[in-house]
């Protein structure tokens, strides 16, 4: 396995647990009554298509093609959630709007720091 294989392997693991991904534990905690532990090793398993998904779309439609992807499936988490409460799926859409708008502003953010 060469190095940046792994590298990249430890970069998207440690990336994919991310501040997100508590909030969303959070939102599921506060508004339900589930194992958190059951939730996210299931959770995990049902999301491996998924980020296969995402992957095959970047490669062919590149970032905004799978952020729109990502933008479906943050709208389909929302619209589950709901289903647990309508305060939760409102809170997941809020936390994705929040990502999105992070994924607009970061680039800007960046380049006052390194030019």
């Amino acid at each position: 396995m060469s190095r940046d294989l792994l590298m990249s392997i430890v970069g998207m693991a440690l990336f994919i647990v991310c501040p997100r991904m508590a909030g969303m534990a959070y939102i599921i905690a506060k508004h339900s009554h589930v194992s958190l532990v059951y939730t996210a090793l299931f959770g995990t398993i049902v999301a491996i298509p998924l980020v296969v998904a995402m992957v095959l779309i970047f490669d062919r439609f590149g970032l905004w093609g799978a952020l729109s992807f990502c933008v479906l499936t943050d709208l389909g988490a929302a619209f589950v959630m709901k289903e647990i409460s309508i305060k939760a799926g409102i809170e997941t859409f809020v936390v994705a709007v929040f990502v999105i708008i992070g994924v607009k502003v970061a680039p800007y953010i960046t380049n006052v720091f390194i030019k």
